[in-house]
This record gives C-alpha cells, structure tokens and sequence, in this order.
C-alpha cells in the first residue's frame, strides 16, 4: 500500500529556509491523477493547506504562502520537496505531505503522513 513520510530538520532558525521532504513507497508520484499536497498545523491553530504539486508536475500554492513557498519533486527517488523561506516563529506547526484526489482540501486527507514537528526558533 502506499505510504508517505516526511523527514527534514525539527529546528530552523528564523530567517532560515525550511525544506522538508516526503518520500513515498508502493506507488509512484507521477500516475493515478493525484495531487501531493503540503499541509500544516500551528500549535492551538486549525489546518492549513499549502500547496501541491500533481502527477503531471504542475504546481499550486495558496494564495497566503505564495511568496515564500516552493514546491517540487525528484520522480527518481520518487519524493516531492517544501521548501518555505524566511521563516519567523509563526511558522512553528506539525507539517505533514499527503495523497488527495482534491485540491486545497480543508481537512486531512486519509492517505497522509504520520507529520514533523518543525520549530522555529533562534
């Protein structure tokens, strides 16, 4: 079945770039008209939705990440990559990557990640 798990640094500094990284195993990223979707959620905040990068290769964000936000993938390795620059605290969340047959869902998809805590702080 598939699986999907995030990895990168629990600890970024402000300023910094923070890049994390979803590997997926038993299936592939580029078939089955999926989108591979960026998700967080703040401490006491609700879900938000970042962006996604489809089996085609084409790349969404949301509008309030844009700037900062960049999306892409190695189909070698069969992972697709977050990177978000200039990070502050506020960007302090549990991040998780996730499968949806939807865009910009409001709420965790089924097939996700187990997510990463990511902290930013000096």
């Amino acid at each position: 079945q598939v699986q999907l798990q995030e990895s990168g640094p629990g600890l970024v500094k402000p300023s910094q770039t923070l890049s994390l990284t979803c590997t997926v195993s038993g299936g592939s990223i580029t078939t089955g008209y999926y989108y591979w979707n960026w998700f967080r959620q703040p401490p006491g905040k609700g879900l938000e939705w970042m962006g996604a990068i489809s089996d085609g290769g084409s790349i969404y964000y949301s509008p309030s990440l844009k700037s900062r936000t960049s999306i892409s993938r190695d189909t070698s390795k069969n992972h697709f990559t977050l990177r978000l620059s200039s990070v502050t605290p506020e960007d302090t969340a549990v991040y998780y990557c996730a499968r949806d047959s939807l865009l910009g869902r409001s709420s965790l998809p089924p097939l996700r990640g187990q997510g990463t805590q990511v902290t930013v702080s000096s």
